[in-house]
């Protein structure tokens, strides 16, 4: 049987440590949630390896350290309700409920939607709602967001999105594709959006 415990602390000692991730909370979220619990069946003894897991519908589960570089950019508080865009299995909307007040988490595919409802109660993440939609179109009934994170890669930033930020907030989103994807941070101040580009992701 293998040991996920001594797994997930050698992902955060090796994986995440390493790549400049010095966030307390964040450090924390990624020790407590049980990674191998949102990945297909097949994978679970290859949930904490240094790689994207393939979880369905043509989807991925986000390698640990880009995935905690882009947690520590949002700078997350307990403060903040988050939009979470992409939800595949709920891993990421797991790690975020540690961080947040309140998350929502929008999925397209109702398949892993509906997984990752059932998986995020069983395991008690009780602060985070899953809503089947569009994920380009956010989720404007619970608008304005302080963070909205974006899980997963994309060619240009939504501006239904950056419309449900409140002022001051921020979205947090991997821009671009292969070796031009760039982790960028937009800040919404009343009705102008700056952005600046983080690392190469």
């Amino acid at each position: 049987m293998m040991d996920f415990e001594a797994a997930r602390t050698k992902m955060v000692d090796n994986q995440i440590r390493t790549t400049d991730v010095t966030s307390h909370s964040v450090l924390q979220a990624f020790l407590s949630v049980p990674r191998e619990e949102f990945v297909p069946q097949k994978l679970k003894a290859l949930a904490y390896i240094d790689a994207d897991l393939e979880i369905g519908a043509g989807r991925y589960l986000m390698e640990a350290s880009p995935l905690a570089k882009l947690l520590q950019l949002a700078q997350i508080t307990k403060d903040d309700l988050v939009l979470e865009i992409g939800c595949g299995t709920g891993y990421v909307s797991a790690l975020l409920s540690q961080l947040a007040g309140s998350v929502v988490s929008v999925e397209a595919d109702e398949a892993l939607a509906g997984q990752a409802m059932e998986k995020l109660s069983s395991l008690g993440y009780d602060n985070v709602a899953v809503v089947a939609g569009a994920m380009e179109r956010g989720c404007p009934a619970e608008a304005p967001f302080d963070i909205i994170f974006v899980n997963g890669a994309i060619e240009d930033v939504p501006e239904a999105l950056v419309e449900q930020l409140r002022d001051g907030g921020r979205l947090v989103a991997v821009v671009g594709y292969g070796n031009a994807a760039q982790a960028k941070r937009l800040i919404r101040e009343q009705d102008a959006v700056s952005a600046s580009d983080h690392f190469n992701a």
